[in-house]
């Protein structure tokens, strides 16, 4: 394969044990894969998966622990060409992240040709030369031995051609958690010396709010997404333990807001007779609880914010 190095097992652990941490994002364009990398090297759902592009709009880190190292990932909202204000601020996030973190893993699926998203992408990145950058070719269990050889070859010469100069090729299968273990030893070894930034039980240090806006929005997004892409937000306005409760058994009452851009828009939500918004309420309760390991009073409401996506400030309200 010519002076290709892809990695397919771990070498040993050097004696002298050095601990590192640091942080790692995943780039790559919708559906490449991230959020399930992120959930398979952290081990539990944190990042929010979904079939559409920018859902993962706040920066959510799944944290690996392991005895030599913390590797903490950061979720960047997906690059692309902005239309609106909220694109080019999420653009500037991304291209700030980027430069701050300690290693970023390109995403490109095995099952898919490198396309001009992937490209635009690149471009981006061999614009960023100090960070490290490993291209990661997901999904590889869709695809046979012979597909998956082609890809890398042409990941290879995407770097050649771009002066992106990849740490490592790695091909893995999050689904099968194949070689997600593999890719934690490879990024390892490119994170910085030092000790746990993170306490050890912590899995994402997002504020609660914010990962409970989250599955509320995923839960209301779910099967209405054609008619909705993006135009839902969701603000969680307080969190508070109900008064005068026995110590063992708590209640959390939540109070949340879902966003829209247009009064038409309400009715998709609400559903005939309210039915689909407390469709939503069960499910996300449901996550919720699971989440913060508590039982849950969650009153939601549906607000018509106009046009938000377009609006400074009504997106510095919401959070972006």
């Amino acid at each position: 394969m010519g002076g290709m190095s892809v990695r397919t097992q771990t070498s040993e652990q050097p004696a002298e044990a050095v601990h590192r941490a640091g942080f790692a994002c995943f780039v790559g364009r919708p559906n490449a894969g991230k959020s399930t990398l992120t959930n398979a090297l952290v081990g539990q759902k944190v990042a929010i998966t979904s079939n559409r592009p920018q859902t993962t709009r706040h920066t959510v880190r799944g944290i690996v622990h392991r005895p030599d190292a913390q590797l903490i990932l950061v979720d960047t909202p997906g690059l692309h060409k902005p239309r609106t204000l909220l694109g080019e601020r999420l653009n500037d996030v991304v291209r700030t992240t980027w430069a701050e973190v300690d290693v970023i893993g390109f995403c490109l699926p095995a099952d898919q040709k490198i396309g001009p998203g992937d490209r635009f992408i690149a471009k981006e990145l061999a614009g960023i030369k100090k960070t490290p950058k490993v291209a990661v070719v997901t999904k590889t269990d869709l695809v046979d031995s012979k597909a998956l050889a082609e890809q890398l070859i042409a990941v290879d010469q995407l770097g050649k051609e771009l002066g992106i100069e990849w740490a490592e090729i790695v091909p893995v299968s999050a689904v099968g958690a194949k070689q997600v273990e593999l890719l934690a030893d490879l990024l390892v070894p490119l994170l910085p010396e030092g000790p746990a930034l993170y306490p050890e039980g912590d899995l994402t240090d997002e504020p609660e709010q914010v990962m409970v806006a989250e599955l509320i929005r995923e839960a209301a997004l779910e099967g209405v997404r054609d008619e909705l892409p993006h135009s839902i937000a969701v603000v969680v306005e307080e969190m508070l333990p109900r008064e005068d409760r026995p110590a063992d058994r708590p209640l959390l009452d939540i109070h949340a807001n879902v966003y829209i851009e247009r009064p038409s828009q309400k009715g998709i939500i609400i559903g005939p007779k309210g039915k689909r918004l407390k469709e939503v309420g069960i499910k996300s309760r449901k996550h919720i609880e699971a989440l913060l390991g508590t039982p849950v009073f969650l009153d939601l409401h549906v607000k018509v914010a106009k046009d938000w996506q377009r609006d400074p400030k009504q997106l510095r309200k919401l959070g972006f």
